[in-house]
């Protein structure tokens, strides 16, 4: 029995994975990173428009870069530490 990827039907056995520790601390990490660099962006897009600067809560969303990488080291970190145990 073959267990290719262009088969039309999939005779292989699938598994389901669970979740393992700190996976989801880094996927929100990466979501919030994301939603930071996007009010990145938006802040530092009026210097080269040449327009005015955006208000400080723009300058607040962008601090969310930080906070999201915190988030997904911390749950590296978390993951390690239960690799560790095992």
């Amino acid at each position: 029995m073959r267990c290719g990827f262009l088969d039309a039907t999939y005779p292989c056995r699938v598994t389901h994975e669970t979740n393992n520790a700190g996976d989801l601390l880094v996927r929100a990490g990466a979501v919030v990173f994301i939603i930071g660099a996007l009010g990145t962006l938006a802040t530092i897009a009026p210097l080269f428009l040449g327009s005015d600067p955006l208000p400080t809560a723009a300058y607040l969303v962008s601090m969310l870069m930080a906070v999201g990488f915190a988030l997904a080291l911390a749950g590296l970190l978390r993951s390690a530490q239960a690799a560790s145990r095992k």
